[in-house]
């Protein structure tokens, strides 16, 4: 009896298994050094960022004063070319729960 059951186990469906066949677990895609130049060519997504790249518009007020919404990073880009991020200091924070 117990060796019909294991028979089914390793033949059919019964048991616990590895899944549907996932493969590799998430350990795809490879190393990924040296690959695209940063310099790319930019092509607008948005009718925001074919209107700047036309030079349609010649300033960034043009875009606050009818409030329109900037969705993508290389409108600031090209209007703030000198702008950069700088991180200042990284400090842990721990939630304090209700007593």
């Amino acid at each position: 009896m117990a060796d019909a059951a294991t028979a089914d186990n390793q033949r059919g469906r019964g048991g616990f298994g590895r899944g549907r066949g996932r493969g590799d677990r998430g350990r795809g895609r490879g190393r990924g050094r040296g690959g695209k130049d940063e310099k790319e060519t930019w092509t607008p997504v948005t009718k925001l960022g074919r209107l700047v790249k036309d030079r349609k518009i010649q300033s960034i007020e043009q875009i606050y004063l009818f409030s329109l919404p900037i969705k993508e990073y290389q409108i600031v880009d090209y209007f703030l070319p000198s702008l950069k991020d700088e991180v200042m200091k990284i400090m842990p924070v721990q939630k304090q729960t209700r007593a």
